[in-house]
């Protein structure tokens, strides 16, 4: 097994991360402090993460969304560690200081190629089995998960519901109102928007922070810890392929094109799973949860949070109770 590094402290304030501890949550209270980064090899990456609770406890996997970073997750980890969980929030790909072990390597997005980190990641660590937890591109990334590899997956947590990506599917045009939500992927498609991403990577950020979640009050020091991982220099890279390979404008690896041709006809999740709905999500709107059902073929519940976009981050108490519900009850 590959043994985990430890980053040094320079990296550590030089990638900004040493903010965690000293930035006021928008509810006005400190946040828990992020636990020691550390680094590990893992598939065709070295892969950032840090890890909190008992190393024998119910292995709990949190991944994050686009435009953000493993900061979301610094209150849900620590609430969930004192439940006695081992939990483990990485970087995703071209984020923070993960980094492609080939310098050469495809800096390839599409949606198998992030779930493969994953196992990857529970494979370096030891780890058979987890509930796999996310939103935004960590959502989908546990969808795939939970639907292809039910056997790694105590269960699933997923803020939008089943978002797996079927590209078929994506070339019927949605409805005006969730197109104009989803402007910033048909930007990314163009040069133009690529280089808009390069030269505006916060402030192209920060509006989306706000437009995703239009009630969420957070400081200049909450986004700027999250921001400081957008410098990776394979963000943008990952980011444009990311968007474009789901609207069919890229192409992907082929040696993943069996996984992708089983993800495009929507397989179902097998294992318990809790989705939940943000009542003031800027991206779409909260619903009951019906309209998925066929989707899950385990016990799923749908619950609605007084969040927007970002729910581990807004409401990280909700998340965390989601998530215990699972881990509480493995067998």
């Amino acid at each position: 097994m590959t043994h985990p590094i430890d980053l040094d402290r320079r990296t550590f304030i030089a990638g900004g991360i040493a903010l965690a501890s000293q930035a006021v949550s928008a509810q006005g209270a400190t946040p828990a402090a992020l636990p020691r980064i550390r680094h590990i090899r893992a598939g065709e990456l070295e892969v950032a993460y840090f890890e909190s609770g008992p190393r024998d406890g119910v292995p709990v996997l949190l991944l994050h969304g686009f435009p953000y970073d493993f900061h979301s997750y610094v209150e849900v980890a620590d609430l969930l560690a004192r439940r006695g969980c081992r939990v483990v929030v990485p970087q995703l790909r071209g984020h923070g200081s993960t980094r492609f072990l080939e310098p050469s390597a495809f800096r390839n997005a599409q949606q198998s190629a992030v779930a493969l980190d994953q196992l990857a990641l529970m494979d370096a660590l030891g780890i058979r089995r987890a509930v796999v937890a996310g939103y935004d591109w960590g959502a989908r990334t546990a969808c795939v998960l939970a639907a292809l590899w039910p056997e790694r997956c105590v269960g699933m947590v997923s803020a939008g519901g089943y978002i797996v990506t079927s590209r078929a599917a994506q070339k019927a045009p949605a409805p005006p109102r969730v197109e104009h939500a989803w402007w910033y992927q048909f930007y990314f498609a163009t040069d133009r928007g690529r280089a808009g991403l390069v030269a505006h990577r916060r402030e192209l950020s920060r509006i989306l922070w706000k437009e995703n979640s239009p009630q969420w009050a957070f400081d200049d020091a909450t986004f700027e810890r999250s921001a400081a991982a957008f410098d990776n220099p394979d963000w943008v890279d990952i980011v444009v392929h990311n968007y474009r390979w789901r609207l069919g404008l890229a192409d992907g690896a082929p040696q993943l094109e069996d996984l992708e041709q089983r993800l495009a006809a929507q397989p179902p999740v097998p294992v318990p799973a809790i989705t939940l709905d943000g009542d003031t999500n800027g991206i779409s709107p909260a619903g009951d949860g019906k309209a998925q059902a066929a989707r899950f073929t385990g016990p799923r519940t749908h619950r609605v949070v007084h969040a927007g976009h970002n729910i581990p981050q807004e409401a990280p108490q909700a998340f965390a109770d989601a998530v215990w519900a699972l881990a509480s009850v493995r067998p």
